[in-house]
């Protein structure tokens, strides 16, 4: 039987940052999935976990710096590829890495990463991900252990082994990101990644050589200590989700913990940063 869920598109001005404060909020309200748009974001949650006061903990919706309309209306869990298919174009990073779903044409880059994104979050069209290539391009992976923190769709873990990354855990608090990311990763015949649903309280005694972590701002400065604490020395933090005016609040609190600074990549007012634990 499909799962019945509540779709809301909401129009947001100014988009950003309320899209940003919107999702989060949204996320904490029980939404599910989130899909991006031009002038705002649609949001999924199982109507079986919907009420309808569902919206009035949603503090932005009240806010004077933004203005915020939406529609809703009921929605089967089917027909998601379809509507992928329909909007979900293929994109090349640097000329090297090629994000594509399965039914799109191989450009036979040097990097071919195939993505069914269904609902989850993450197909290199965000300036985010799409910065978080850009760092891995050029990092050296080989035999380097591995985490992907709020992992999506899985690409950046399955670009992780591409570059030969071993062995990478990939963890996602939504149970359909969690879900998709097993499904690409067989998908791009990844045989060195474990996923894990959850937070960052499963991060016990693991060490990685390499963390990524593309998330929010709030959730990257709550769990920045338990980050830090899993990376080997002359270890690897990368980090985006946030703005450049976030930068200086993000470097200040990563500092706390002895890593350094040393390279920014910006898009679009989006920001990546990587870090290393001396």
């Amino acid at each position: 039987m499909d799962t019945i869920y509540i779709e809301y598109i909401f129009n947001v001005t100014p988009k950003e940052p309320g899209t940003e404060i919107l999702i989060a909020e949204l996320g904490f309200a029980g939404f599910e999935s989130f899909v991006e748009s031009e002038t705002g974001v649609t949001a999924y949650i199982q109507k079986q976990e919907w009420k309808p006061d569902v919206l009035e903990a949603i503090s932005i919706l009240n806010s004077e710096e933004f203005v915020i309309n939406f529609t809703q209306k009921e929605v089967e869990q089917t027909n998601w590829n379809s509507e992928w298919e329909k909007n979900f174009d293929p994109i090349q990073v640097d000329g090297l890495v090629s994000v594509r779903a399965p039914f799109h044409e191989d450009k036979k880059l040097k990097y071919d990463i195939i993505i069914e994104p269904k609902m989850s979050f993450g197909t290199g069209h965000h300036e985010t991900t799409h910065m978080m290539i850009q760092h891995l391009i050029h990092l050296d992976l080989e035999n380097k252990s591995a985490l992907d923190m709020g992992c999506g769709t899985g690409i950046l873990a399955i670009f992780a082994e591409m570059k030969g990354a071993n062995p990478i855990d990939g963890i996602d608090i939504d149970n359909w990101c969690y879900l998709n990311s097993i499904e690409n990763a067989e998908r791009n015949n990844c045989k060195h990644i474990s996923f894990y649903e959850g937070d960052a309280s499963l991060l016990k005694e693991q060490k990685y050589d390499l963390i990524i972590a593309n998330i929010n701002r709030n959730i990257l400065l709550n769990d920045m200590a338990t980050y830090t604490k899993c990376l080997n020395d002359r270890g690897i933090l990368l980090l985006s989700g946030f703005y450049k005016e976030d930068i200086e609040t993000i470097d200040q609190e990563v500092k706390k913990y002895g890593l350094e600074l040393e390279h920014t990549l910006e898009k679009n007012n989006w920001v990546s940063l990587k870090y290393l634990k001396r």
